[in-house]
């Protein structure tokens, strides 16, 4: 690949980052919304009973989160030989349409598909998009790379998430969707743009990628995501059910609330990024630590809207803190099946995002009360906790497995 200058690299890295952005926006928004979805889509079940129609509600992000877990394997598998910014492109074109159809469609089983479909790109663009970043970065600063792209995710939940969930009560949620598929194709033009030639990894192909899959290491990672970060996914998904029912607040309320997780997503996302490089098993163990916190706290005070504010900033912090270190690891345990190593992480985390929202949905249906989901997330937590220390103790007994693969990830063509 030629050389790139300073200036190009900081666009093309600003323009994946982007897409990070858009990600999140389509990802979480529905997370402040779902009583205005549950009300517009099922009014009579809503007129009955809004605590247990909104939680049903919460099957489109479910929908979404199994789109990702589809989506992220077969599409980074299928297209390892594709070069990486055709087929960023190509993802982001799939975005636009998803996000488009989910604002459109009239009822809620085709909205539901329409979240599927909208999700399956999703764990395929940060896989890629996070080996263009390191690529662009240079040796040494793979973690920083996962943690850049990630970071448009976690600033979306600085401004993107809180704005469009205020338009979205102002204007409709429909438009709210509309807005989120302008961004996607501000994002298309802009890695257009940007984003110089990435070919497709040596020697990539099908077999390879799919080599991870033998490799016992990557499934109890991908546990480690899936299980223990079910916990935050358990709460965030109905923190606009707490502020307004928890509390009685007005749902003006909620996009304050969703600022406060975002920053703390942010400050996490940075210093997980940071951590990962130097080392990913304190960062995993520090993280976790933190999460079981921020979960007893929200519980303990779900009807506090001060507790709320403060627990769900750290529960933003400590789980985004989570997310480089494991991505990381992942591509260092799958050998050269870096592709679908970097892609298997969201894969992960949307597994802990779908039952994690229908186990949180579940307990406030049964009418446990709005602080049940921080209890679920404690015992997922805990059981991610339990992963981990499987995961080191097998490496502590394997190392030559372990620098095995970190060899095969040095002959992998950034």
């Amino acid at each position: 690949m030629p050389p790139v200058s300073a200036r190009r690299r900081r666009l093309a890295l600003v323009s994946l980052a982007l897409g990070g952005f858009a990600i999140g926006a389509t990802e979480f928004v529905a997370m402040g919304l779902l009583p205005n979805i549950a009300r517009d889509l099922m009014p009579t079940a809503y007129a009955q009973s809004a605590e247990a129609t909104t939680a049903h509600a919460g099957l489109l992000i479910s929908a979404y989160a199994l789109g990702v877990v589809v989506g992220a394997p077969t599409i980074a598998a299928t297209t390892s030989h594709v070069p990486r910014k055709k087929l960023l492109l190509c993802l982001l074109a799939a975005f636009v349409v998803g996000t488009v159809a989910s604002a459109i469609l009239p009822t809620f089983g085709l909205v539901l598909l329409a979240r599927f479909a909208a999700g399956l790109p999703h764990g395929a663009y940060f896989g890629i998009a996070s080996l263009a970043a390191a690529s662009l970065m240079g040796p040494g600063n793979k973690g920083k790379g996962v943690a850049f792209v990630l970071s448009g995710l976690t600033i979306s939940n600085i401004v993107g998430v809180p704005l469009i969930t205020a338009l979205g009560q102002a204007a409709g949620w429909r438009v709210a969707y509309v807005a989120v598929a302008l961004i996607f194709a501000a994002t298309f033009a802009a890695v257009a743009l940007a984003l110089p030639p990435q070919p497709a990894s040596e020697g990539a192909s099908i077999r390879r990628e799919l080599n991870a899959f033998t490799k016992p290491q990557v499934w109890l990672v991908m546990g480690i995501g899936a299980i223990g970060f079910g916990g935050f996914f358990a709460v965030y998904s109905y923190i606009a059910t707490a502020v307004t029912v928890g509390t009685g607040s007005s749902e003006s309320v909620v996009p304050f609330v969703l600022v406060g997780v975002g920053v703390g997503m942010t400050i996490g996302n940075l210093l997980g990024g940071w951590g990962a490089d130097k080392s990913i098993r304190n960062t995993i163990f520090i993280g976790f630590a933190g999460l079981l916190v921020a979960l007893v706290g929200y519980g303990l005070t779900a009807h506090s809207l001060v507790g709320i504010f403060f627990f769900a900033f750290l529960l933003g912090l400590t789980s985004s803190m989570i997310s480089p270190a494991i991505q990381t690891r992942l591509m260092r345990v799958a050998g050269d099946s870096q592709i679908i190593a970097a892609a298997l992480n969201h894969s992960a985390f949307n597994i802990g995002n779908s039952f994690g929202a229908y186990l949180g949905g579940a307990v406030i249906g049964a009418g446990l009360g709005v602080g049940a989901p921080a209890w679920v997330g404690v015992a997922l937590a805990v059981l991610g906790v339990v992963l981990t220390v499987v995961s080191f103790a097998v490496q502590r007994r394997r190392p030559e497995a372990v620098a095995s693969a970190t060899d095969a990830i040095r002959t992998v063509r950034a």
